[in-house]
């Protein structure tokens, strides 16, 4: 039998035959956005793919019985419709193609589902969306994603941000000059952090308060951070850290029972 952990690579019997109950299908959601000058339309797709099928990779290894799905790379991404080049689904449509999903996923022996999410503009849809692939279809549903380590003071950690690099900042770009440095430009890189949202005590993207926002509501190119002290050092400590934090987390999902062990 194949080595794979990559189900579409398999043929239908074959599928069917790998998958039981116990089995725990990952799908990976990314987008196709924009992220400033510096870095790819193709940022969190590549973080939500590289990532996730790593950790399966690793789960896999340690006995786990995990499965990738390809990832999706067409998602909720318009709080950038203003910006050419994103590419972006309504929440209607999002919501459908994901139910869709969970439809297709639970006609196979497989009972288990975790979205492995690259992209912060998916994460109250996909919350929503993971009780409902409860309730219609009876899978047992989960949601992670990257996991970045409190790497505060830190050698090789950026230029304070102030809570709001949230979007193609220090993290994210250091994590993409890993992956593919190819495809990053770090000469056009520049620090765009809205410091007066940082005094607000309730409201911001960390804090109790959050708002509905748009990326070109800040005054900035679109992207908030800076990632002007990105590297790929500090990149590879990320992946590693959300790869091992993923793998652990997927070991967890496939001895979960809400309702403990039976009598």
């Amino acid at each position: 039998m194949s080595s794979t952990r990559r189900l579409v690579e398999l043929s239908g019997p074959a599928a069917t035959a790998a998958l039981s109950s116990d089995s725990v299908i990952v799908l990976p959601t990314g987008a196709i956005e924009h992220h400033g000058a510096h870095l790819p339309l193709m940022t969190d797709y590549l973080l939500a793919d590289a990532m996730a099928n790593a950790a399966v990779d690793r789960a896999a290894d340690a006995g786990v019985d995990v499965w990738a799905l390809p990832t999706l790379a067409y998602t909720k991404s318009d709080e950038h419709h203003w910006a050419s080049g994103t590419m972006w689904l309504t929440w209607e449509t999002m919501m459908n193609t994901i139910v869709d999903l969970g439809n297709s996923i639970a006609a196979t022996p497989a009972t288990k589902v975790a979205f492995f999410n690259g992209h912060g503009g998916n994460l109250a849809l996909l919350q929503v969306a993971c009780r409902e692939l409860r309730r219609r279809f009876g899978l047992q549903t989960f949601l992670l994603g990257p996991i970045v380590p409190p790497m505060s003071g830190a050698d090789g950690d950026g230029p304070d941000e102030l809570g709001l690099g949230i979007h193609g900042g220090h993290s994210e770009t250091s994590l993409i000059m890993h992956i593919r440095p190819d495809l990053v430009d770090l000469d056009l890189a520049k620090r765009h952090v809205p410091e007066h949202l940082a005094d607000f005590e309730h409201i911001g993207f960390k804090k109790s308060v959050s708002f509905g926002w748009l990326s070109n509501d800040f005054g900035t190119d679109g992207t908030l951070g800076d990632p002007t002290g990105a590297n790929a050092a500090y990149g590879a400590v990320l992946f590693e850290h959300s790869v091992a934090q993923a793998a652990s987390a997927f070991a967890e999902i496939a001895r979960f029972d809400p309702a403990g062990p039976s009598a």
